[in-house]
């Protein structure tokens, strides 16, 4: 089983992250509305993440979210930026606790565009797991 990282992005800065994470756990970010972003394959770990918009995470990494299957996901770790609050992280987790998927509690975080270190700490991020 390997690695996943999945995100949804409107402004660029979540997808930065989730570049950086894919590139610390050796593996590809897709976006969640692009093709090939299901997981058809178990996977040890998927990344997931996305910003806060209006107080929520954006309809369509919801809808993405709720289409994961718990038997191929073990585990998950989420990650988020955002330009005021931190809560898209809570979001996230608890949409995946709902499908059965178990999700550690290290989160990775960046306000705004992440900047150099933490890039590199996303990076660390996606190697721990």
């Amino acid at each position: 089983m390997g690695k996943a990282v999945r995100y949804y992005s409107r402004s660029g800065n979540t997808k930065a992250l989730a570049a950086a994470i894919a590139n610390g756990a050796s593996c590809t970010a897709v976006s969640v509305d692009e093709a090939g972003a299901e997981i058809k394959e178990p996977v040890e770990m998927l990344f997931i993440g996305g910003g806060l918009y209006a107080y929520g995470i954006d309809k369509k990494l919801k809808a993405y979210i709720r289409t994961l299957d718990g038997n191929k996901v073990k585990k998950a770790a989420v990650f988020s930026t955002s330009w005021l609050s931190k809560h898209a992280l809570d979001l996230l987790k608890d949409e995946l606790k709902e499908r059965g998927i178990s999700v550690v509690e290290e989160t990775c975080y960046a306000k705004n565009m992440p900047e150099v270190e933490e890039l590199k700490a996303a990076e660390d991020f996606g190697k721990r797991y």
